[in-house]
C-alpha cells in the first residue's frame, strides 16, 4: 500500500483525471477510481495529460463506494468538501492515508458527507466563489501530507543553481 491514496468518486472530466495521475507519478500516490467515470480511460484528452506515464502509476478501479470500503477495510482517510467546517491544515496526516474527492460538478455525496463528518476537511477560499479545479484541489491535498511527512521519499533539494 502507498502512503498517499487519492480517491476519485465517479470523476467526469478527463484533462483533471490526467493531471491527477500526474500528481501521482510525481509523489509515488496510488490512485483509486470509484465509478462511474465521465470518460474512458482511452479517451484521447485523458491520454495526452498523462498517458506516457499511466502504464507505471497504481491505479485501482472500483464498482462503487461498498466495494472500496470492503476492499479497503480500517483505512485512515479524509474527505476533501467545500461543504466541510474544519480547514485541511488542521488534521496530521499518518501514513498510510487515503484522501477522497467528489465529481467535479456535484462533490461528495452529501450521505456519504454526513455519515463521515469527523472526516472532512476543506480548502480555505473566498465565499460565494467556484472552487478550485479538482486537479489543483489534489495536489494541495497531497503536497500538504508530504510536507507534514517531511517529504519522505522524495527529492527536496537540487544542485541547479550550485553548479
Amino acid at each position: 500500500m502507498k502512503n498517499i491514496n487519492i480517491v476519485l468518486v465517479e470523476p467526469e472530466i478527463p484533462q483533471n483525471t490526467g493531471n491527477i495521475a500526474r500528481t501521482c507519478s510525481a509523489t509515488d500516490s496510488a490512485l483509486h477510481i470509484i465509478k462511474p467515470m465521465g470518460f474512458e480511460i482511452d479517451d484521447r484528452k485523458l491520454k495526452r495529460a498523462g498517458l506516457d506515464y499511466w502504464d507505471t502509476l497504481d491505479i485501482t478501479y472500483y464498482e462503487n463506494m461498498d466495494e472500496f470500503f470492503e476492499k479497503n477495510r480500517g483505512v485512515s482517510y479524509y474527505c476533501f468538501s467545500t461543504k466541510s467546517p474544519r480547514c485541511y491544515t488542521d488534521v496530521k496526516y499518518e501514513y498510510p492515508v487515503f484522501i477522497f474527492f467528489g465529481k467535479e460538478t456535484k462533490g461528495l455525496p452529501e450521505t456519504f458527507l454526513n455519515e463521515h463528518i469527523d472526516r472532512c476537511v476543506r480548502i480555505p477560499m473566498l465565499e460565494n466563489k467556484r472552487s478550485l479545479n479538482l486537479s489543483n484541489s489534489v495536489a494541495i491535498a497531497v503536497y500538504e501530507i508530504l510536507r507534514q511527512n517531511k517529504f519522505s521519499n522524495l527529492q527536496d533539494t537540487s544542485d541547479y543553481l550550485t553548479r
